[in-house]
């Protein structure tokens, strides 16, 4: 017996994360569009719930590719109603009865309807109700203020459905001096289009209004503060950026605005110049000050009034901060441009290591030969050391290009260990493989590939001699998982020192991962996040699980034979 259960699988996906949300969206409306699914509301609901987290690009692709599948009216609906770009692929080879286009007709846009007056196979029923919208989709339209005033007496009908609209447009025109005025009370739209070329000779003959002159850049201002230190009084604008400030570091303020030139000076009540002031937010006066000021006392009493000072930019030689370049990279753009100037001088050193290994120069010294091969192995791990802080950048910068495909896990299992059998005859250890099934994943097949290698390689490297990793296929409800023992190396750890990026226990041996245990780990785990999946930490296995594939003929998930 067999059954279908693609919309099971597609229901219970992650929707999460953009890929996912795509994948879902486009899947579902596969289903529904080609009657393996039923138009329930529910469904209906899901679908408009996944197109606000889809880009127009791919709502478009999908609208075309139901062209000559016959969908529902209902599902037609939902693209119709969508963005014109959407509603035009859609509309322009969508098949209803004509009862169905009746009752899309008032839910479309005049956009819509306008891309359905351009097919020549409608019937005419359809066609006569098109017509009928006809006066409402050509009418120009004009959204009046709200108005208080004393409802009018209601005006008669108009002689045509687009006069009432012009004629607001005619209102809100200045009738220029040498128009005549109109020789009938007929509205007329040539009368319109006169009036508004008239109005552009007036504007462009008139004299342009000269610019409101640009605020002038704030470079120094005058300040005086209270008995307490406290700034009072500023000469120029914003002051709200600088009064307020003190100039005592009494521990009140968590962050002082001055350096303690200004401080120590003020506790002294004595002169101080070229101090340190610091205005926070974004205001002209905000930024760095050199501050100068002298203590104010009163005449007649001898009594401490305060300080007066003047503030003025720092010079170019009074800061050691060096500007930052415009063009400078940062973030995950900045490492991914470190790692393309790593990989070129390390391939060099690779190729030329290995024309010396290979004699293809001519003829070298055994002890030159083998240094030439250990810089070749040296350099090889340095490569893929540079391969995974690529990807970690990619990941980081969400600038991963992931194309959905087939993998068989079997057969990626294999590739991956003979590739890994140098490793595993250094360590003297190795992976115990489950028996060839048909098990697959619906995943990028590079990125599966370069996932399953670095998780299998990081715990292949902490082996020790005479140990074998059980290595197992197992399905897990929609998804499948693929799990391997712990080596003894690893066991008894918590996920977050596993994770750890300065495990210092890693160990500096042959064969280990370059960047730590803990990077490779957490590579993978970021890596299979990205792919519709997750890796998991437990006790004795890490298991890594990701989406299981459709099987094509059958129309379920692959499953394996008991």
């Amino acid at each position: 017996m067999r059954f279908d259960d693609s919309l099971k699988t597609v229901l219970a996906a992650d929707v999460s994360t953009s890929f996912g949300a795509r994948a879902a969206f486009r899947q579902l409306v596969d289903l529904i569009g080609r009657g393996r699914a039923p138009a329930e509301a529910e469904l209906l609901d899901r679908v408009r719930t996944l197109a606000s987290s889809v880009p127009v690009a791919v709502r478009a692709a999908s609208a075309r590719g139901l062209a000559l599948a016959d969908p529902p009216a209902a599902l037609i609906a939902i693209f119709a109603q969508d963005e014109p770009e959407v509603a035009s692929a859609v509309l322009r080879a969508a098949r209803l009865e004509p009862e169905d286009w009746e009752a899309l007709l008032p839910r479309l846009s005049p956009h819509g309807r306008s891309v359905l007056r351009t097919r020549r196979d409608l019937p005419p029923i359809v066609v006569r109700a098109l017509e009928s919208f006809g006066s409402t989709d050509f009418a120009l339209s004009h959204d009046a203020p709200p108005t208080t005033a004393e409802p009018a007496a209601p005006a008669p009908p108009p002689a045509s459905v687009i006069e009432a609209p012009l004629r607001a447009i005619e209102a809100a025109i200045p009738v220029a001096e040498d128009m005549p005025p109109p020789a009938a009370p007929r509205f007329e739209i040539a009368d319109l289009v006169n009036r508004i070329e008239a109005f552009q000779r007036d504007r462009a003959a008139a004299p342009d209004l000269a610019p409101a002159p640009a605020p002038a850049a704030v470079i120094a201002f005058r300040f005086e503060t209270d008995v307490a230190g406290t700034i009072r009084w500023v000469d120029t604008g914003p002051r709200g950026a600088v009064i307020g400030l003190s100039l005592n570091h009494d521990g009140a303020a968590p962050s002082p605005s001055v350096d303690g030139v200004a401080a120590g000076a003020f506790r002294k009540r004595a002169g101080f110049a070229d101090a340190r002031l610091q205005v926070g937010g974004e205001s002209a006066l905000a930024g760095d000050w050199r501050i100068s000021g002298v203590p104010v006392f009163d005449s007649a009493t001898g009594s401490f009034l305060g300080f007066r000072g003047r503030a003025r930019r720092p010079r170019v030689e009074e800061t050691a901060a060096r500007p930052p370049r415009a063009d400078a990279p940062t973030g995950a753009e900045g490492l991914r441009r470190l790692v393309h100037e790593l990989r070129t001088p390390t391939n060099a050193i690779a190729g030329f290591s290995e024309l010396i290994e290979q004699e293809l120069l001519g003829p070298v010294a055994p002890a030159y030969r083998d240094r030439a091969a250990t810089i070749r192995r040296h350099v090889s791990d340095l490569i893929g050391a540079i391969e995974d802080l690529d990807l970690a950048a990619r990941i980081e910068g969400d600038a991963l290009d992931l194309r959905p495909g087939r993998v068989m896990v079997s057969s990626l299992l294999s590739r991956v260990a003979h590739d890994l059998a140098p490793l595993a005859g250094m360590r003297g250890g190795g992976l115990a493989l489950p028996p060839a099934s048909d098990a697959a994943w619906a995943s990028d097949p590079h990125a599966s590939e370069r996932l399953v290698s670095r998780l299998l390689a990081t715990v292949l490297a902490a082996v020790a001699p005479g140990e074998m990793l059980d290595v197992r296929v197992e399905p897990a409800g929609d998804m499948l998982a693929l799990s391997v023992a712990r080596p003894a190396a690893l066991a008894g750890r918590d996920e977050t020192t596993l994770l750890a990026l300065d495990d210092e226990d890693a160990g500096e041996d042959e064969g280990t991962p370059l960047l730590g245990a803990g990077f490779a780990l957490r590579l993978a785990r970021n890596l299979a996040v990205e792919l519709g999946g997750r890796l998991a930490f437990a006790a004795d296995r890490l298991t890594l699980t990701l989406p299981a594939a459709l099987n094509v003929g059958m129309g379920q998930a692959s499953t394996f034979a008991p």
